[in-house]
C-alpha cells in the first residue's frame, strides 16, 4: 500500500506472519551484488529504497507489507507483522544482514527506543533518538518556531476548562499522518500521557521538506496536502495525498519563512538528513506550523519525480554517506507538477484482493504519458486489505495543479471500479 508515508500513518492493515522474508537466496544474493548495502526500516519502505536503488545501493527493506514494488528495488524483504514483528521485532530480524547503515522512515519517530536499539546494531543514517524525542516535545518545537517568526497552535495536555464545540482536536503525540485525531466536543477523558488537545486552524495544508547537515539546512521542496478526502476514502483528518508546488512557485515571503523555519529546526534540535514540517496557512497568510517530521516523508517523491534528485542519495550525503553510483532519472519536462493520492478501501465492503497483474496492466497507459510508474505499493497477490485501509498509491503529473488533480482523481475512480470488478 500508501508510500513511504505512504504508510507514515498506517500501521494497521494486517501482515500476515510476524516476520516473513522473501525466500530469495540473501546468500546468492551477495555474492552477486558488490554494491555498497543499506538498510530502510519503516511502516513503509517503498519510497525511499527505491530512490537508494537508483542511487546505486543494495537495498535491504524491513516494513508491514512487503508490496510488490518494494521486492523489485531491494535485494530482501522482511515484511513485520503490526502488533508482532512491528516495531520491536525490526532490530533483532535485521540480525542477519550486513552491518550497514540504516535509514528509518515513517512512523519510527514514534519509538525512540527503537531508533537506539537499531544503533546499538548499525549505524544509523538519520536524527538521533534525542532529537527526535526533542523535536517532538510540543513544548518545545512551539518555542522554537516562535523564535522563527512562525505561530503554533495553542496545545494542551488536560482538557479541563478547553471547550467541546470542535475548535479544538485531540491528537495522539505517538502518530503519524493524521491517525486518531478528532474533534473535541467534550466527555470523560482525564489528561493521559501521549495525548494532547489542539486549537483547530483552518487554512490551506502545506508540506515543506529539508535536507540538513553540518553545513546547514537546504529547502528542497514543498507541496499541497491533501487531507481527509473522500474520494480518497481517507477518513477526517487522514492524510491522503499531495500535490507538488515549485520551489520557484513559492512566493518570496514564503520561502524565506519555511527556511527561517527549517534552519531553526535543524540547529535547535540536532537534525541530520531528511525532514520536514506540516503546516496550516490560514485566511490572512499566517503559517502555523502543526508538527514536524524528522525522517523521509511520503510527499518527498514527489520532489524526485519533478526534479530527478535522489533525496536518498542527498540523504546520505547528509549524514555522512556517499552514493556510489546516482542514476539520477531525467527530470519531467514541460509538466513539473506532480500529485499522488492514497487509494483506501472502502469503509462499509469487506476485505479486497486487487490482482497485481490486472492492475499494472489496466494502468500501463497512464504510466507511459507520465514516463513513470503511475502506481505504487502494489499489495502482494492475494493480500486481504480490510475496510479502511490503504490498497496503493497513484500518480499523475500535468502542467498545472488544477490539471494534475484532476487526472489524479480520474485515476482514483478507474481504479476504484477496477477494484469493485475484481475485488
Amino acid at each position: 500500500m500508501a508510500s513511504n508515508f505512504n504508510k507514515d500513518f498506517v500501521e494497521e492493515r494486517p501482515a500476515g506472519r510476524a516476520i516473513m522474508h522473501d525466500g530469495r537466496g540473501l546468500a546468492a544474493s551477495r555474492e552477486r551484488d558488490d554494491r555498497p548495502a543499506i538498510v530502510v526500516v519503516g511502516a513503509s519502505a517503498r519510497a525511499f529504497a527505491e530512490s537508494a536503488c537508483r542511487a546505486g545501493w543494495a537495498v535491504y527493506a524491513a516494513d508491514l507489507f512487503g508490496d510488490v514494488d518494494l521486492h523489485h528495488a531491494a535485494v530482501d524483504v522482511i515484511r513485520a507483522s503490526a502488533g508482532v514483528g512491528y516495531p520491536h521485532g525490526l532490530p533483532a530480524a535485521l540480525a542477519a544482514w550486513p552491518p550497514a547503515p540504516c535509514v528509518y522512515t515513517g512512523a519510527i519517530e514514534n519509538h525512540p527506543e527503537i531508533i537506539n536499539a537499531l544503533a546499538r546494531g548499525r549505524p544509523v543514517a538519520g536524527c538521533s533518538a534525542a532529537s527526535v524525542i526533542a523535536v517532538r516535545d510540543p513544548g518545545r518545537l512551539a518555542a522554537a518556531i516562535r523564535t522563527a517568526g512562525g505561530s503554533f497552535p495553542e496545545t494542551f495536555t488536560d482538557p479541563a476548562g478547553l471547550p467541546c464545540d470542535g475548535s479544538f482536536v485531540v491528537k495522539p503525540l505517538a502518530s503519524a499522518g493524521g491517525r486518531n485525531i478528532c474533534r473535541w466536543r467534550g466527555g470523560t477523558e482525564s489528561p493521559a500521557t501521549g495525548r494532547v488537545w489542539q486549537r483547530f486552524i483552518a487554512g490551506d495544508p502545506w508540506s515543506a521538506a529539508f535536507v540538513a547537515d553540518p553545513g546547514g539546512c537546504r529547502l528542497i521542496g514543498t507541496s499541497h496536502q491533501l487531507v481527509g478526502r473522500r474520494w480518497c476514502g481517507a477518513g477526517p483528518f487522514a492524510y491522503c495525498g499531495s500535490v507538488s508546488v515549485p520551489l520557484d512557485h513559492v512566493s518570496g515571503p514564503l520561502r524565506a519563512m519555511f527556511e527561517r523555519l527549517g534552519g531553526t529546526l535543524a540547529a535547535t534540535f540536532g537534525l541530520v538528513g531528511l525532514f520536514n514540517i506540516d503546516v496550516i496557512m490560514d485566511t490572512r497568510g499566517d503559517v502555523w506550523v502543526l508538527e514536524a517530521n524528522p525522517r523521509p516523508t511520503a510527499s518527498m517523491e514527489l520532489v524526485e519525480r519533478a526534479t530527478g534528485e535522489s533525496l536518498a542519495a542527498a540523504h546520505l550525503a547528509a549524514c555522512g554517506w556517499a552514493s556510489p553510483q546516482h542514476r539520477q532519472p531525467a527530470a519531467s519536462s514541460g509538466s513539473p507538477i506532480w500529485s499522488k493520492a492514497i487509494v483506501f478501501a472502502s469503509r462499509s465492503g469487506g476485505d479486497v484482493v486487487v490482482p497485481p497483474d490486472r492492475l499494472e496492466t489496466a494502468t500501463a497507459a497512464w504510466s507511459d504519458a507520465d514516463g513513470m510508474p503511475a502506481i505504487a505499493d502494489i499489495p502482494q497477490p492475494n493480500s486481504r486489505i480490510p475496510p479502511g485501509a490503504p490498497i496503493l498509491t497513484v500518480f499523475a503529473r500535468a502542467k498545472t495543479p488544477a490539471q494534475s488533480l484532476t487526472i489524479l482523481r480520474q485515476r482514483v475512480t478507474q481504479l476504484r471500479q477496477l477494484v469493485a470488478d475484481i475485488g
